[in-house]
């Protein structure tokens, strides 16, 4: 099995704990630059004074970001296989620590659905490093230091308007809007007021005196400023009647065109770019006449606070995979298959902003608010438990432990298992599957493997011959082979090989022959032209009457005392039996055989830290 290891490229604590004095909340700090990430709940510290029922709560949550465009220029370069051919595994590792330690928990990994910076800060004690609004770094309200509104800029036209035109304009409430629709309509006076729609604005075209005062009175209508061309609700035209201004949800302004409107939420942080806030009725056409994109640029506050996720159910394709972790003992490290998470980020179906690692809700603290509503930096949450869980850690991507580092892997089989040199006759003894063997071509030009430029990515036919009567070179007819593998028709001369990657070819089949040919030779072609003749000595298969169990004896016979952290570095491994005992005369007049193993493993373990 292969892995490769993506380290990663940011990371940070949030938390809104108390600071030391235990009574001011450290929601404004940063701990971006800290070797430590942090994943606690603390329960009952201090008594609320807000409208919630319960002790405080106190929580920290870590977030990290991965390299994404790493892995996937990987992918395109072939140094990890496709989609469906490798899994990733997140992989955080415990820090051990002087204090509490949790039990029996599980944490939630969650994708972040919005960008955040990591920050400088390191205090994880008094929480004293802060970002103020205006220093890089993410923390329990704010993402980033960036705090701007989302705007749409020129996203209504009113030019060429006719009788009976309008349009729609919803604002959500996760973008700080009520989430009404509102209908805009323009017509005559008569029309205009003859309209008692619900949540309709009636624009008269024949009170404004151009189209300027037109869009003006648009804009009016909007920022719920009175306007004698508007009406809302059952009232006429120069009634002055309005909607409060806020209500809505956005602001509106003239645009950079004549005649255009250009809308800015009225909430910060990036909650505000939705899009399909728009939406045409009649005669507004969508994309000239009216923008439905998202709005943009909106930055700063999380659009909830303790960062912002995805929580959804998974749809591939279309949503994010939610995936959760349980610690038993509570110094377990984190390996977790986040295939999914990860295969949606390289598709960009959606953007990588990094996961949060947190309690789930059943494992955070208590709190249950009057209104069921967050209240300012505390949670909203009546599914929590009444005790703590303090504190699990974990080492940052600033840990001076190389090997400790949060990354994710990589993994796959890259296995090569050449059975060259352990080819068997087909044999009832074995199960269909168990009868086929694989050899491989190796064409290497120059020492680099090369495709073989008539074969390419394509097929490759091999074909299997018997040896001469010295038994040294392929002699005679092709020789049938049986249906299995590669091998198409009882019958066939020709295996079909296929190419494996660059410059390997590999071919499976089964052989039935009689046990006195000692040798069998490949000969791998296309059409008339053959690159390569091989040889395979088959053995037979038996079943011994006693319970084998074997134990073998390996060394390294290339290894190095120190090896460079980006090499591919190949050993080459001996294996022999572990009783074998040589003597005088075996190692005299014979070679010692190399045992093939057909499967093992190996880990790499550092004995001491300089």
């Amino acid at each position: 099995m292969a892995i490769k290891k993506y380290i990663a490229d940011k990371d940070n604590t949030i938390t809104n704990a108390y600071q030391l004095d235990i009574s001011t909340r450290g929601t404004g700090s940063n701990m971006g630059a800290s070797d430590i990430l942090e994943v606690f709940s603390i329960y009952g510290q201090q008594t609320l004074t807000s409208s919630a029922d319960t002790g405080s709560v106190e929580l920290s949550r870590a977030l990290l970001q991965f390299p994404v465009s790493t892995i996937s220029a990987d992918r395109t370069a072939n140094t990890i296989p496709g989609s469906g051919s490798v899994n990733f595994y997140l992989r955080m590792f415990n820090a051990r620590h002087s204090e509490q330690l949790p039990k029996s928990f599980t944490v939630n990994v969650l994708a972040v659905s919005q960008s955040w910076e990591e920050g400088t800060g390191l205090d994880m004690e008094g929480y004293t490093d802060k970002t103020k609004d205006n220093i890089a770094g993410s923390n329990w309200m704010n993402a980033g230091s960036t705090i701007s509104k989302a705007t749409l800029v020129d996203a209504i036209d009113i030019s060429g308007h006719a009788s009976g035109d309008k349009f729609t304009m919803t604002v959500p409430a996760v973008a700080g809007g009520d989430g009404v629709t509102y209908t805009f309509l323009f017509d005559t006076t008569t029309n205009v007021n003859n309209d008692t729609g619900a949540n309709t604005f009636g624009i008269s075209r024949q009170i404004p005196v151009d189209d300027g005062a037109l869009r003006d009175a648009l804009i009016d209508a909007i920022n719920g400023v009175a306007n004698s061309a508007v009406k809302y609700g059952n009232a006429d035209t120069g009634a002055g009647s309005t909607l409060a201004a806020g209500t809505i949800g956005l602001t509106a302004k003239a645009g950079t065109g004549a005649y255009t409107v250009t809308l800015t939420m009225d909430d910060t942080g990036s909650a505000g770019n939705v899009a399909n806030v728009l939406n045409a009725v009649t005669n507004f056409a969508e994309g000239s006449k009216l923008t439905v994109t998202a709005f943009t640029g909106g930055d700063g506050p999380w659009a909830t606070v303790g960062g912002h996720y995805h929580s959804s159910s998974y749809t591939a394709g279309q949503t994010m995979p939610n995936y959760t972790h349980t610690f038993s003992e509570g110094h377990e490290d984190v390996e977790l298959d986040i295939t999914a998470m990860v295969e949606e980020w390289i598709a960009t179906t959606q953007t990588n902003y990094g996961l949060g690692v947190f309690l789930t809700a059943s494992y955070e603290g208590y709190v249950s608010n009057s209104n069921g509503l967050d209240d300012g930096p505390i949670l909203h949450n009546p599914d929590g438990q009444k005790k703590s869980f303090y504190t699990k850690r974990f080492f940052s991507r600033s840990s001076e432990f190389f090997f400790k580092k949060p990354a994710i892997e990589a993994r796959w089989d890259s296995r090569t298992k050449d059975q060259r040199g352990t080819f068997y006759y087909s044999s009832s003894l074995a199960p269909a599957a168990d009868n086929l063997n694989t050899i491989y071509l190796y064409n290497y030009v120059r020492g680099e493997l090369k495709n073989i430029p008539a074969v390419g990515t394509g097929p490759i036919l091999v074909s299997i011959y018997s040896g001469s009567a010295d038994d040294t070179v392929p002699s005679g007819s092709k020789l049938a082979l049986s249906v299995g593998g590669d091998v198409a028709s009882a019958g066939d001369f020709n295996i079909t090989g296929g190419f494996v990657s660059t410059g390997i070819y590999s071919c499976s089949f089964a052989f039935t022959g009689s046990s006195t040919l000692k040798t069998i030779y490949d000969v791998w072609h296309k059409d008339d032209v053959e690159y390569n003749t091989g040889s395979i000595r088959p053995k037979t298969l038996s079943s011994p009457n006693y319970n084998q169990y074997d134990q073998y004896v390996s060394k390294i016979t290339n290894l190095k005392p120190k090896y460079i952290k980006n090499e591919q570095a190949r050993f080459r491994v001996f294996a022999r039996p572990r009783n074998y005992s040589p003597n005088i005369y075996s190692v005299a007049s014979t070679d010692i055989e190399v045992t093939i193993i057909p499967s093992a493993s190996f880990e790499v373990l550092r004995m001491v830290d300089e």
